[in-house]
Formats: structure tokens, C-alpha cells, sequence
């Protein structure tokens, strides 16, 4: 027997079926082994005189003893070995063993993942290392995490990809489940608020992943948390831990949760809409989870957190934290930044720089927030002077300026914009500037002496005003004598020479 070899147990269940007449299909049948499997132990069995009806089965000892040795299948070479130098030096950079299958894959590698693992594991071999469980006390801690849910319908019947937010306390082990679409920042404060409000206090501390909503700077010796979360620790007075990076072992309570949800209120139920989930998970949280014994502390999570751990929490603020999100964005040339696809205005002199930017609810601390992507904010103060001028150049308001001058520019302005062709707004603009250089009594006296001489424009006025002229005395109109009149009309005078010359 060269092939699959069976365990004793199985050996002599099936020389006790052999003995008791039954055939080899039904042994294999009821024994859920291979039919040519049966018949070669049958063989076997034969030639040992095993068959025999009466006496004893052999004992464990005496089988193994008659059973044949086996020379050990050949051991193939692992489709990955030709690229062991590479799979050492990824080994001693860390790299994970699913990145290096993906770089394998790229030079052309066309084994499978297990194969690459395999050799690592020769390669590097792994001993397991011990573990010392930590028990916290009533209140003391909170873990919480993310975990992807599968498709759920959102409100407009869309399906979309959700996400679990698990967050369990560490020593009674009751646990808040929220089903969300995302693991934005808003989101993850939001999470916290309603996990806080669900228990009706705030533990000591929060033990936390380092995903980006909450850590900027996954570093263990000194991680930097992200301003909003720093804003909202400080309001409900609890502290934060981020795990150490790459060990979610450090938090295995909410992560073996994680799993919990899935396997226990996920599993089986099938398509789901968004609100139904986060209303059943509701209620399941506080029935079948909450009433289980669990399987750590042989106790009913929530039982043993409405009599001993709730009492323990931190009371909660007297209002529920106004979310603030934080982003760092460059201010552009336009004298905005640009956030979530809309646009506010900061001090033109800080042009270039990179600038915090905290948003509530309602407003970004000097601005009202945009209600959709695309509107733009804008603070005067905050743009250059001399470039306000232009974003105030239009039609009524430079028609407002000009009667604020007087009626004569007002009249010249009319005019200009008149033009059944041309756009003349540049010209009027530059036109009332010259109150700026020449003073408003010099301009109206200006528009005053072009509209005499019937020229309106824009350089004739700016050349009133260069040479002076306003000041020079209005023309004293002149009066023509009449034009000339013959008596005798032209064909009366030339009349005759008119016939010779039509004769000849």
C-alpha cells in the first residue's frame, strides 16, 4: 500500500466490518472512504489472515507491527525556490508574505500563495511565542475597532459597502454595534458619541487601532493623534492607547467581537438595508449577545454591566461633543483653501502656507459651512486691497459712483455703457479711478466740458484733465451768416450751351 494510509482507529473498524460479511461499497459508503481504498485494506487484511471469523482483534501494537512500512512520498522542490535570495532579503526588511506573493507575481511567478508562505516558514521558522492575558477592571477600558460587513441597501435602496464599529468593554464585555458606509473621520467621532450614550458614561481610557481618524503618526515610542479626536478625548475626559503597530493582538477582545458579529447576527441573514441592520443589531446587543454566557468569563456581559460596571463609568458631559474636523491645506494664489470641494477665504499674506482648518457642524470658525461642493466663501478683509476694486466693477455699482460724483460723469457713464456693441465696464472703471488722481470736483468738471464739445469717451476726459482744461472758459458759440442763394436757377444759366452741346 503505497497510497493513502489510514489511522488504527480506522484499520480495525474496518477488518470488524470485513469480519461481519459487509462488502466494500457499504464500508466505504458509511465510512465515507474511497472504494479502491477499502478493496487494497481488504487485500491486505486477507493475505494477513485477518479475516478469520473468531478471535480477537489485534491490538494498536500488534497492527502497526503488521501494517507495511511505507517508504515517505518524495518531497517535491516548492515552485517558489527559485527565488529564495529574493524571499530572504524581503524576510529580513519585514516584508509581509502577501506583499511578497504580489512583487512574485509582477517578475512572472505562477505559483500559488501557500507555496511562498511554506517556504518562509522553512526559511524563517516561527516559535510560538507566550502570551499573558489582560484583565482590566470594572470601567477601566474600552476597545474598539472597525470590521467590513459585506453590501447593505443605504436609503435610496443603493447597495453599498458597510462597515461594522465594534466597541467592547474589556471587563464585562457588553458591547455597542453600529453598521456604517465609511471610516471618515465624521464617522468615527460619531461612533464614539453614540457608544458613549449607549453605555451612559465614558470609561478611562479608549484602546484604538491606527487607522487615520484617529492616529496621524503611527509610531509607537510617540504617536500623534488627530486634532479632532485629541478635541473629543478632552470633552468626554477619557484617554486614548493606540495599539502598538501591526499587533491588533493587543486589543483581541473587540477583535474576537468583531468576529462575533459576524459569525452570530451576519451570519445566515442574507441582503440587508442599512437602517434595518443598525436597528436589529440594536436589539440584538442588548438580547441574545448581551444574555450569552460568555465564553471567557462564564458570565452574561450584560448582566454583569448593569450591575457592576455602569455604576463605575465617568458621568457624561452635560452636552454631547459639536464634531470639529481638522485637515492641514495649502492656501492657494485665490487667497482660499479648499475643503471638502468647497472654497473659504484666509489672509492673502499667508499665501502658500499650510493652514489648519477646523469645521464644525454649522461653521469653519470665521466661516458659515458650504452646504454643498462648490460654494465659496469669501471674507473682503482677507483678499489684497488693491484687488477689490475689480471684484467691485460692475454695471450698478459703478453707475452709484458716478452719481455720487455728479450728473455730469453720471451722464458720460450712461453713455459709455450705451454701446449697442462694445462692453465699455473697463473703460467706465478707469474712468471714475481719475477721482483718485484728479479729485472728484476735477473729473465732473472734466465729464462736464466733454459732453459740451460732444466727445464722451474716456481719453478725451483723461485729456481734459492732463492739460488742464476744465479750468479753460466754455466756448462762446459763434453764429454763420447765412448761406448764399442764386436768384436764377442753374439751368437757367446754362440752359443754352446744355442744347449745343446735346446737338453736336
Amino acid at each position: 500500500m503505497t497510497q493513502r494510509r489510514l489511522s488504527y482507529m480506522d484499520t480495525r473498524e474496518i477488518l470488524r466490518r470485513l469480519r461481519e460479511k459487509h462488502s466494500d461499497r457499504q464500508i466505504a459508503r458509511d465510512m465515507k472512504i474511497n472504494r479502491r481504498t477499502v478493496q487494497r485494506y481488504h487485500e491486505w487484511a486477507k493475505a494477513e489472515g485477518l479475516l478469520a471469523a473468531g478471535g480477537e482483534l489485534p491490538d494498536h501494537a500488534q497492527l502497526a507491527a503488521r501494517l507495511p512500512v511505507e517508504n515517505p512520498p518524495a518531497q517535491n522542490q516548492s515552485s517558489a525556490e527559485g527565488y529564495r535570495q529574493e524571499i530572504e532579503a524581503w524576510l529580513k526588511q519585514k516584508v509581509r508574505v502577501s506583499a511578497m506573493y504580489a512583487r512574485l507575481k509582477e517578475r512572472g511567478y505562477g505559483g500559488s500563495y501557500s507555496s511562498v508562505l511554506r517556504l518562509t516558514r522553512r526559511i524563517d521558522p516561527k516559535t510560538p511565542e507566550a502570551v499573558v492575558r489582560v484583565e482590566t477592571e470594572p470601567g477601566e477600558e474600552l476597545q474598539v475597532d472597525f470590521g467590513y460587513a459585506g453590501l447593505m441597501r443605504d436609503a435610496e435602496g443603493n447597495l453599498r459597502k458597510t462597515w461594522l464599529f465594534v466597541a467592547t468593554l474589556s471587563w464585562s464585555r457588553h458591547a455597542y454595534v453600529e453598521f456604517v458606509t465609511d471610516q471618515s473621520i465624521g464617522t468615527w467621532l460619531n461612533c464614539h458619541c453614540h457608544t458613549l450614550e449607549y453605555f451612559g458614561g465614558v470609561p478611562g481610557r479608549i484602546v484604538i487601532d491606527n487607522l487615520k481618524a484617529g492616529i496621524t503618526r503611527a509610531v509607537w515610542d510617540d504617536p500623534q493623534l488627530q486634532m479632532a479626536y485629541r478635541e473629543c478625548a478632552e470633552h468626554y475626559g477619557f484617554l486614548v492607547q493606540p495599539c502598538r503597530p501591526y499587533t491588533p493582538q493587543h486589543k483581541g477582545k473587540v477583535e474576537r467581537g468583531v468576529d462575533y458579529v459576524k459569525g452570530n447576527f451576519l451570519g445566515g441573514r442574507g441582503e440587508m438595508n442599512l437602517a434595518q441592520a443598525n436597528r436589529e443589531v440594536r436589539e440584538w446587543c442588548l438580547g441574545a449577545a448581551g444574555s450569552r454566557i460568555h465564553g471567557t468569563t462564564k458570565e452574561q456581559p450584560l448582566e454583569c454591566f448593569t450591575q457592576v460596571e455602569q455604576i463605575r463609568l465617568k458621568p457624561l458631559p452635560v452636552s454631547a461633543y459639536d464634531q470639529a474636523l481638522w485637515k492641514k491645506n495649502k492656501l492657494h494664489r485665490d487667497c482660499h483653501v479648499v475643503f471638502e470641494g468647497s472654497y473659504y477665504s484666509a489672509p492673502f499674506r499667508l499665501i502658500g502656507q499650510r493652514l489648519w482648518i477646523c469645521a464644525g457642524t454649522c461653521q469653519l470658525r470665521t466661516h458659515e459651512r458650504a452646504g454643498r461642493p462648490g460654494e465659496r466663501h469669501t471674507h473682503r478683509n482677507h483678499l489684497p486691497p488693491e484687488k477689490i476694486p475689480g471684484l467691485e466693477r460692475t454695471r450698478p455699482a459703478l453707475l452709484e459712483q458716478a452719481h455720487r460724483v455728479g450728473n455730469a460723469t453720471q451722464q458720460v457713464v450712461e453713455l459709455l455703457f450705451a454701446d449697442p456693441a462694445l462692453d465699455r465696464l473697463h473703460q467706465a472703471g478707469r474712468l471714475l479711478r481719475l477721482q483718485e488722481k484728479h479729485s472728484a470736483a476735477r473729473l465732473e468738471a472734466a465729464c462736464q466740458r466733454a459732453l459740451t464739445f460732444g466727445d464722451p469717451s474716456y481719453m478725451t476726459v483723461k485729456r481734459i484733465l492732463t492739460q488742464r482744461l476744465e479750468q479753460e472758459p466754455a466756448p462762446i458759440p459763434v453764429e454763420l451768416p447765412p448761406a448764399l442763394v442764386f436768384v436764377r436757377q442753374p439751368n437757367e444759366l446754362v440752359g443754352d450751351l446744355a442744347e449745343v452741346t446735346s446737338w453736336n
